[in-house]
């Protein structure tokens, strides 16, 4: 006698997927859940692809931006995904990719790691961070990334390992932006042998840094644009005098001109419309195209 194999538990249908990221906008997801090791994951994954859904991951919800009109298939959201293993020693650090990447940058500091002062004010997860090559005060993921073990959702049964030189690493970017390969540990080599109290030092006076400049207290996801560089996108932006135009409940920060701010009922389209919008006038007077950061999921 055959018996019928459901969905795996866990699973959630309809869940709105502006309570999962950091700008506080995007529509329901039809199936939705949050595994919290790689076993569920990978369950998830297979039962996804035995089904024919489409798979979205996100982490913390930050650097993305989701349509009002939600997205099909599963989404899965890998913030209960967490944890780390730290070699003071040796300088090894291995994170799942869930874990926020400010708090692997405090125990790091705790440890006498050196390495990561610099994550401690981004809004994201060890596996986003792999994905966007995050960085910020003068640091970033590839400097001190040696491996990631991913996925691809087409053999779930068949987690491997990328090396750092593998990922094709450049300024906000590696090959894990364009190939479906889900991310699940990272594996960082920090500097050992530091004094803890100097470390956690640095990293809060990083920390202090970016909450003191940017506009930490409303919904956001971060920077908005690549800076192209040598030029600063919020210098060019605030150039044009740009800092508070608003479109619905979307705003260019009035604090911090690279990001855009949800005051409270902005939709995804207001903050695209902000965005293109902003694009469009730094086209116009200074004849450079702004690229967002920002990962758009949805129609």
């Amino acid at each position: 006698m055959q018996t019928t194999v459901g969905p795996p538990a866990g699973l959630r249908q309809d869940v709105q997927l502006g309570d999962y990221t950091t700008w506080k906008v995007g529509g329901p997801a039809s199936w939705f859940a949050e595994p919290a090791s790689q076993l569920e994951l990978l369950a998830l994954v297979s039962w996804a692809i035995s089904e024919g859904l489409p798979l979205q991951c996100i982490g913390a919800g930050s650097n993305l931006l989701i349509s009002d009109a939600g997205l099909d298939g599963l989404t899965l959201c890998h913030r209960r995904l967490q944890g780390s293993r730290l070699d003071p020693h040796e300088g090894l650090v291995v994170a799942e990719a869930g874990e926020p990447i400010p708090t692997l940058a405090r125990r790091a500091a705790r440890a006498g790691l050196s390495g990561l002062e610099w994550a401690v004010g981004i809004p994201g997860t060890v596996g986003g961070a792999a994905v966007m090559n995050a960085g910020a005060q003068g640091g970033c993921t590839a400097e001190w990334l040696e491996s990631v073990r991913v996925v691809d959702p087409q053999r779930p049964q068949h987690p491997f390992d990328l090396r750092a030189s593998e990922l094709d690493f450049a300024y906000r970017h590696s090959r894990l932006q364009q190939e479906r390969l889900i991310v699940l540990s990272a594996r960082f080599r920090l500097s050992p042998g530091h004094d803890p109290a100097a470390v956690t030092a640095r990293t809060s006076s990083n920390l202090h840094s970016r909450t003191s400049t940017q506009p930490y207290q409303q919904p956001s996801c971060g920077s908005v644009f690549r800076n192209p560089e040598p030029q600063k996108a919020g210098r060019l932006i605030e150039d044009l005098g740009l800092k508070g135009l608003s479109i619905g409940g979307a705003q260019v920060s009035p604090l911090h001109a690279n990001f855009i701010v949800n005051t409270g009922a902005a939709r995804a389209a207001d903050i695209d419309a902000l965005i293109q919008a902003v694009q469009a006038r730094v086209r116009q007077h200074h004849g450079i195209e702004l690229h967002p950061e920002v990962k758009r999921l949805g129609p």
